[in-house]
């Protein structure tokens, strides 16, 4: 299905929809006025990442706002539309005021490059398209950005998922293609993957502000573009968002005698001498049933450690990092019931209540 005939609207009455909305107040889902315990918690954003058929597990929504948490999002990591679909379906409804009710905020993290530029357009113009390490011009992943038409097509695009998908807290992440290469044509191989990530995200960003001037966008520090650009900067309102999906989990990050852990320890600090770290993010994989179940079902027990999650808070908290979400892929009505009650109450008590004064002792 087209993005231009989703919900029944064509491409024009989704601009004029978007254009009215931005003179309303931000979403559906916007927090109220917060409680003395929200005011003393040094964490703003305490967030959850789930799949759409998570949601299987009906009172996820109810199940966050016990744990303290104040932000869901939802993801898929092959299509942004899918996202898009759910969201207008009758399960996807229910969800999203269900989240109203409880004043909790729902994101929308995403792998979107396919739907941005969509893969069909190759036959009509390859230069649109990334070229790989052999001189070909390939869609198997992201774009080329020094392709002026790419970045419009995309562009164009992103504004319209935006109004399917519109996030109640003004954030927006439309990440590249999952830990895939970027272009290698002789005008971009003097970009580093994470530049390349950026000039999209800057493009985007812009974009979307035309629209709607609140809006930011994250910037994805993850596998290959884990280190920080050296060329590309940020523009106002991009922000960062560090994934360290591959550091190890049976010992906390602050562990640098591991090389995976020193690894990624070190690209944050490199990132965050470019990105601010007002509105720096986190997105960890303590809660990530998909990721200890190397992305297979039948899912297997998650193996959480409150200590470890506990040893890496004081390293986000340290350098001042306020905005912590974490995956929790596959914990869904089938997990709760092989399983029991995952550790939700846990995780969201660390992230409640810890204090810089953790890390001043």
């Amino acid at each position: 299905m087209n993005l231009n005939t989703v919900i029944g609207y064509d491409r024009r009455q989704i601009l004029n929809i978007f254009l009215g909305s931005c003179a309303l107040a931000p979403g559906v889902c916007s927090a109220s006025k917060e409680t003395n315990r929200e005011e003393s918690a040094f964490f703003r954003t305490r967030g959850i990442v789930i799949l759409p058929e998570d949601l299987t597990l009906r009172d996820w929504p109810e199940r966050a706002k016990r744990a303290g948490l104040t932000t869901i999002a939802l993801h898929d990591g092959l299509s942004a539309r899918k996202v898009a679909l759910f969201t207008h379906s009758p399960q996807g409804l229910q969800f999203l005021e269900q989240c109203d009710k409880l004043k909790l905020e729902v994101e929308y993290e995403l792998h979107a490059m396919s739907d941005l530029l969509p893969r069909e357009l190759f036959k009509k113009d390859p230069s649109l398209f990334r070229m790989n390490e052999n001189g070909d011009r390939t869609p198997d992943a992201n774009l080329c950005v020094h392709s002026r038409e790419a970045l419009e097509i995309a562009s164009s695009h992103a504004v319209e998922l935006m109004v399917l998908m519109r996030s109640t807290t003004g954030r927006y992440f439309l990440w590249g293609d999952d830990g895939r290469p970027w272009c290698r044509c002789r005008h971009c191989n003097g970009l580093s993957d994470a530049d390349q990530a950026l000039v999209v995200t800057n493009t985007l960003l812009a974009a979307i502000r035309k629209q709607d001037p609140r809006a930011t966008m994250a910037h994805l520090a993850y596998a290959n573009t884990l280190p920080p650009p050296k060329i590309v900067k940020p523009i106002p309102g991009v922000f960062l968002e560090y994934a360290p999906i591959n550091r190890r989990y049976d010992i906390s990050l602050s562990d640098t005698k591991a090389p995976e852990n020193r690894h990624h320890l070190e690209a944050l600090d490199a990132n965050l001498e470019i990105f601010s770290r007002d509105n720096a993010q986190v997105l960890e994989y303590w809660m990530d049933v998909s990721w200890f179940s190397q992305w297979k079902k039948p899912a297997q027990r998650l193996p959480f450690k409150p200590s470890l999650l506990a040893a890496d808070l004081d390293i986000y908290g340290s350098r001042k990092i306020r905005h912590i979400t974490s995956f929790a892929a596959y914990m869904d009505a089938s997990y709760v019931s092989k399983y029991g009650e995952p550790p939700l109450d846990s995780y969201g008590r660390e992230l409640r209540c810890w204090q810089p004064s953790r890390v001043l002792r």
